[in-house]
């Protein structure tokens, strides 16, 4: 087991089985020393714990911890291509959709439980850019999707 699984261990938190696609393409893409990630959503054991808009049926808090899950599912994604997290040098930049309902602003809030994940994993590794955007709707009615893009050592 890696430093950065141990570390999630530490958190009580373990890295899932790579979700299958839901479609025509694969969780995570190697190119050079960077591997880019699908959008993830926070599938539990194959399914959705909550479903719906953030702001009308799930609340804030819930779509923050279910960013965290998106979080984890993007970087069993990425160990799926490279092996060992260690391999990590940087995570360069995440990006997180949020399923809003109509008048809910609070994406950049959501989002910050996948940053802080990464950041608890990875320390300072875990620093990225970052976009946070409404959406109106997201694959199986999830309130959250993240993909990520990591640099790897030599």
């Amino acid at each position: 087991m890696s430093a950065v699984e141990d570390r999630l261990a530490e958190l009580g938190l373990a890295l899932p089985q790579t979700a299958t696609p839901a479609g025509v393409y694969v969780p995570a893409q190697r190119s050079g020393r960077y591997v880019h990630t699908a959008g993830q959503v926070p599938l539990v054991d194959g399914a959705l714990p909550a479903t719906g808009k953030v702001g009308a049926e799930v609340t804030p808090e819930a779509a923050k911890e279910l960013a965290r899950t998106c979080a984890l599912n993007a970087l069993s994604a990425v160990r799926s291509v490279v092996g060992d997290l260690d391999r990590i040098a940087q995570v360069v930049k995440v990006t997180g959709f949020v399923a809003s309902a109509p008048d809910f602003t609070g994406q950049p809030g959501v989002v910050n439980g996948a940053s802080e994940l990464l950041g608890e994993a990875l320390g300072e590794r875990g620093v990225h850019a970052r976009s946070a955007v409404g959406v109106a709707v997201l694959p199986m009615d999830a309130p959250v999707e993240v993909e990520i893009q990591v640099e790897l050592t030599d």
